[in-house]
């Protein structure tokens, strides 16, 4: 919709009229009513009815344009929520080699642990409207893929392109940490949150899952572990079949001392509907900010109406010039036949 930041001004519209319906001898009392000079440059043209009328009709369009360009019109657009800035989240994703096992079912069917996390992840990640988001991938060592962001499309888009291998075998827990709480925005007052999914134990990086979590605590970060892995599966051999714990690594005293000691939680995801059920639970302990502020955006058009009047101004202006020398050459023309003729 179209509003105007001075409305005032538009009841300044009708002041020609005002003018022109003045007694003349009232108009030619005050000189500040006086009809503008340029109505008057050449008698011959414009003492006519028809000029005066249309000269009238133009200077008022004129008019008409530069106060509707005063007033300042603009055009408001439809409301956009602002996303607010209540919470910053980090997601550090492990990227180790034990994560291609194949020991997770999700909808029916078994899949490796990377397919499941990225299918259930994906979903959670699409939910945190109004969250910044920021996604660390870690194996060897920690690196930083896609910075805090309310791009939550792009750090979806991140994690699915994500591949096994592509920072190493081993885990580097301690590294993860320690590059999330540099990574939060230190200047302003958020809720600090990690959420930390691994399958194994600190087995790499500089820095221990301790002397990180001293970090974390330091920077006021909530942790939240989710510990990934069945807690068994069926494995061939040359004799027979066995069950087996694929998740012997998973130092579970670890994860949970780190969420404890930050005041989150340790979670653990056994399959796709424990790990679905995990982010519904996260989406109730870090709710969602439901109280969108909205803007609408505003876009001035005050140089439509205003370039509008330069335009007519211009053309009267030139149509007034070629008027004058038209007469200016009948006259000429006249006077010189009386010439002859005399």
């Amino acid at each position: 919709m179209i509003s105007f930041y001075w409305p005032w001004l538009l009841t300044a519209l009708p002041l020609p009229l005002l003018i022109y319906w003045l007694p003349a001898k009232q108009r030619n009392a005050s000189a500040a009513l006086k009809m503008p000079l340029l109505i008057n440059t050449n008698t011959q043209v414009v003492s006519k009815k028809d000029n005066k009328k249309s000269s009238l009709i133009v200077l008022s369009l004129i008019w008409g344009l530069t106060v509707l360009a005063a007033s300042r019109p603009q055009w408001l657009g439809e409301p956009i929520d602002i996303p607010t800035q209540g919470r910053e989240m980090m997601i550090a994703v492990d990227l180790s080699g034990s994560m291609q096992i194949e020991d997770m079912n999700l909808n029916g069917s078994t899949v490796n642990r990377l397919t499941m996390l990225k299918a259930v992840l994906g979903q959670f990640i699409e939910r945190r409207t109004g969250d910044r988001l920021g996604l660390i991938l870690f194996a060897d060592d920690a690196y930083m893929q896609t910075p805090m962001t309310f791009d939550r499309k792009t750090v979806k888009q991140m994690l699915d392109e994500a591949v096994l291998g592509l920072v190493g075998q081993k885990t580097a827990i301690g590294d993860a940490i320690a590059l999330a709480a540099k990574r939060f925005d230190a200047k302003k007052q958020t809720n600090r949150v990690l959420l930390l999914l691994t399958d194994g134990q600190n087995t790499a990086g500089k820095i221990t899952p301790d002397q990180a979590l001293e970090l974390a605590v330091d920077k006021g970060i909530t942790i939240y572990t989710i510990g990934i892995g069945a807690d068994e599966m069926l494995q061939r051999t040359l004799f027979g079949t066995r069950r087996v714990n694929p998740s012997s690594d998973l130092d579970e005293a670890m994860l949970t001392k780190l969420a404890e000691k930050t005041h989150g939680k340790y979670f653990r995801a056994r399959d796709g509907k424990s790990m679905n059920e995990i982010y519904q639970l996260l989406d109730k302990l870090e709710p969602i900010e439901q109280d969108q502020q909205q803007m609408r955006p505003l876009t001035a058009l005050f140089y439509w109406p205003l370039s509008g009047a330069f335009i007519v101004a211009l053309l009267y202006l030139l149509y007034l010039s070629i008027a004058q020398r038209l007469n200016h050459n009948i006259t000429k023309t006249s006077s010189f036949k009386e010439q002859i003729n005399d």
